[in-house]
This record gives structure tokens, sequence and C-alpha cells, in this order.
């Protein structure tokens, strides 16, 4: 088969995929499109792992290793503005983050090496649902993904508005960040607004929590570490004239390591007590880890950089790239197996990401699937 006419099927499956879109856990018909898909390839698929999960197995010759090649299944509760004839059929449901193109690319890197003998081994075709919050990944681990079957690496991708169209760009070590979420809640007691003595004011508290958080990573990190500490709500139970009695505030922190996240979540723990207690108000404080670090393994980084050249050419390949703290959840298989994450450019002037009328740029889908084929060889030789 050519390159025209398997980049032509491409294309029509990742607009199909793109009229579908389901959100976390709810990826039935986008689910029954990839395994028809599969199927049809000659693989073997298995339906249901981390609920909607779909895997699909690829055997060739005798070889021992195997790898696998990932891509993330859902879509996001946004409407879609885009005036497209393949726009979302799902009111209120689109594809703002590229994953049907993820997923179209992970289609044509299976039908290539589904058609080629040039290599030796497993290859497992991962479709992932719940990507967007964090959830997907942990439910195909839990669903004893590993285990049932077995992996040496891991390879994913992810298109990235704002990078050169086409260029590969990836790094060893933390390439995307942790995201956790913290709540605090400031139990006050609530006055008359003339009369401020009579009160416990969570706002003047919970103003004074907010400034000391942005201490942490200016006076607590190693300067050559990263992270975000980054208040998103401040909600009261007050009103014109009345001090409220408590605040709740909201927010998230990035990071790239375990011992930076367990640094942010004692600092701010510690500044939150102190500060209530000072004030003689009482306080909760809850902190989650939604998304790990995405790390990726040194020992792969070489055979990714032979591979996206193999596709790119050295000039637009780059493998010391700049980390982002945006979070993933690719990096939850990372921490249990190694592998690589990379990103690939979608163009400078793109719409970004979760824009309601972010549309995948459709040049990506070929390449995207000779670079997974092509790791795929590579680990994988005869």
């Amino acid at each position: 088969m050519g390159n025209s006419t398997l980049e032509a099927e491409i294309v029509a499956w990742r607009h199909h995929l793109h009229e579908i879109p389901e959100v976390g856990f709810e990826e039935h018909k986008t689910a029954d499109y990839v395994a028809d898909r599969l199927t049809a390839f000659g693989l073997v698929v298995s339906r249901g792992v981390g609920k909607t999960g779909v895997v699909g197995t690829l055997q060739h010759g005798s070889g021992s290793r195997s790898i696998g090649l990932r891509a993330d299944m859902d879509a996001l509760a946004i409407q879609e503005h885009g005036e497209q004839a393949y726009r979302s059929k799902h009111d209120g449901r689109m594809h703002a983050c590229g994953h049907d193109g993820h997923m179209a690319i992970l289609l044509g890197a299976a039908k290539l090496l589904a058609q080629s003998d040039d290599w030796n081994g497993t290859v497992h075709f991962v479709f992932q649902p719940a990507e967007e919050h964090g959830r997907g990944a942990k439910a195909m681990i839990a669903d004893n993904l590993f285990i049932r079957f077995p992996m040496d690496e891991i390879y994913g991708l992810h298109s990235m508005p704002g990078m050169p169209e086409g260029r590969f760009e990836t790094r060893p070590g933390g390439i995307m960040a942790s995201e956790d979420n913290f709540v605090i809640h400031i139990h006050g007691r609530g006055a008359h607004a003339a009369r401020p003595h009579m009160s416990i004011d969570p706002i003047v508290i919970g103003s004074e929590i907010v400034l000391a958080l942005q201490t942490i990573v200016a006076r607590s990190l190693d300067p050559t570490e990263q992270a975000v500490v980054s208040v998103t709500e401040f909600i009261t139970n007050g009103t014109r004239n009345v001090i409220p009695g408590k605040v709740t505030i909201k927010g998230d922190t990035r990071s790239y390591t375990p011992a930076v996240q367990a640094m942010l979540k004692d600092r701010m723990g510690a500044l939150v007590a102190g500060i209530c207690a000072a004030h003689g108000a009482e306080h909760e404080f809850e902190y989650t880890y939604e998304f790990e670090p995405t790390v990726n393994s040194p020992e792969c980084i070489e055979a990714v950089a032979s591979a996206a050249t193999d596709v790119a050419g050295a000039e637009n390949v780059d493998v010391n790239g700049r980390p982002v703290l945006a979070s993933e959840d690719f990096g939850a298989f990372l921490r249990v197996i190694p592998g690589n994450f990379l990103f690939l450019g979608s163009g400078v002037d793109a719409l970004p990401l979760h824009n309601p009328r972010f549309d995948f740029n459709d040049h990506l889908l070929l390449p995207g699937a000779r670079y997974f084929a092509a790791i795929a060889r590579k680990r994988l030789k005869q």
C-alpha cells in the first residue's frame, strides 16, 4: 500500500473519530470503532481493559521482547464551534485535545506493522480511556494491563500547537509535570461588616494564605528545580455587608519529582496551619494527587531519536527539548515500566489545545504512524 493510500485511510479514521467524541470511561462507540479496525488488520483484540480501554496485540516471529504503543481515547465536555463537515455529532462533546488524531496515528501504525515482516516480537497497541482527568492509565494498570499484556517498554506522543509542524521533541527525565490539587477550608467567625472587631475574618486570613503560598517556590524550592503553585478559586459565604464565617481556597500545584511534590504538600500544610492558628481560626487542608509526573527513561532516548530522524530528518528532531508544566497521565505507565513520551509539532500558529475550534492537523497523521512503526522495528529487531 502506498503512503498516499494509507494517509487517506488514516485521515478518514480520524475524521470519523472526531464525529463521535466521548468523555472519560464513556468511550463505547469509540472503542467499538477502534476494535473493529484492529480486528480487520488481523490483531487479537481485548475490550474493557480499565473499563473502556482497548488493547490490540500483534505478534511476529519468535522474539521474546514486547513493547507498548499508546493513544488516548477520551474527548472533552466542550461544545464544538468548528465548521468542518466532520464536526462533533455529540452535543457538548468534542475532541479538543487531539485524541482523535492520536488514535488514528496508532491505528495507522498497527496497519503498517501488520503488513510488514521486518521486526520480531510483540506489540501491544494500547488505547487508553479517561486521560483528561488522570484516571484512565491508573484504571488500566489496576486491571492488570502489564500482567495481561507484558511490555518491556511503552511509547506515547501528543500533538503540540506552538511547535513547528512535523517537529519531534522529547527529552530524558521529566517532560510533563504532576498535577496535585488542594482545598483549604478556613472556619472563622462571621460578623456585620461595620463591626469587624467581632469577627475572625476568613477573608483576611485567606488572603494572607494566598500570598504565603507563593513563598513556597520562591523560598523553599531549590532554584534548580521547577514547580508552580496556583490558587484558582476563592469562595466565601459572605455578602455585601456581611463578613463571612467561612472561606474555601482551591488550586493546584505542578512539579516533576515525588520529592518536590512532598515538599509542596508539607509546606502548604504548615503555612495554612500556622496562619490560621495565629488568627484563632480553624481549618481543614486537603491535598490530592491527580496526575503523575511524566518522566522519560534515558535509555530509550537513542532509539526515539533514531526513529524520529528516519521519519522527519535530523533537523526536525530535538531530544533535549524543554519540559512543560501541563500534565498527562501517561506518567502513570512510566512509573511501572520504561518508555518515552514526545511532542509532535502541529504548527507555530495552530489553535491551542482545549479551544472550541481546535482541529487536529491531518498532516501529522502519517508521520506519527510511521514514527510508532519505526520505534517498534528498532526495539524489536529481527
